[in-house]
């Protein structure tokens, strides 16, 4: 009869470790499925917004363009990042702060009495900007007139964004030279 009782007792204890086993890999599934993750930080959708940066960036540009008629030359050189390029007309790519520094020097010693940008294109994302446009200038003496289009490519750095890439060219017809 012993072996009977014990046969029985070795029987319910199996079904009880079976019942405990389950429980716990039950718990183990719930916990290991949960969703909710606390350890990563989530941007918001709401944290780009292309309509107030563009905002931002035409005010910088229309600043820009008062530097260039005010001879402000610290504010324009601060307007490109420290890698910035200039692709200006006629010229050789001009490259970093300190050689766009002696470009701004030559520009604004051309005397510019006026100068303004249009958007007309604006995109980008949270690393780059891209504005493009037409501008318009009066310089020198002689009142000489340039009108152009232009594209400037901004990327953030040390948090405000500044010009990495400017190019423009102008939209009148080429003059012979003497």
């Amino acid at each position: 009869m012993n072996k009977v009782l014990i046969k029985q007792m070795l029987t319910i204890m199996k079904q009880v470790s079976i019942f405990c086993l389950s429980i716990v890999c039950a718990g183990l599934l719930t916990i290991g499925c949960n969703n909710t993750t606390t350890n990563t930080p989530t941007k918001s959708a709401s944290s780009f917004n292309l309509d107030s940066l563009k905002e931002i960036i035409q005010q910088k540009n229309n600043a820009f363009m008062k530097a260039h008629v005010e001879k402000d030359t610290a504010y324009l050189n601060n307007s490109y990042t420290k890698e910035g390029k200039v692709f200006a007309p006629n010229t050789d790519v001009v490259t970093g702060r300190s050689a766009i520094a002696a470009l701004n020097l030559e520009w604004v010693n051309y005397g510019i009495t006026e100068a303004v940008e249009k958007t007309t294109a604006f995109y980008g994302t949270e690393e780059y900007l891209v504005d493009e446009g037409t501008y318009y200038m009066v310089f020198g003496e002689e009142n000489i007139i340039d009108k152009g289009k232009y594209i400037n490519i901004w990327k953030k750095e040390d948090g405000e964004w500044k010009l990495c890439s400017n190019i423009w060219n102008t939209s009148l017809p080429a003059t012979a030279s003497n």
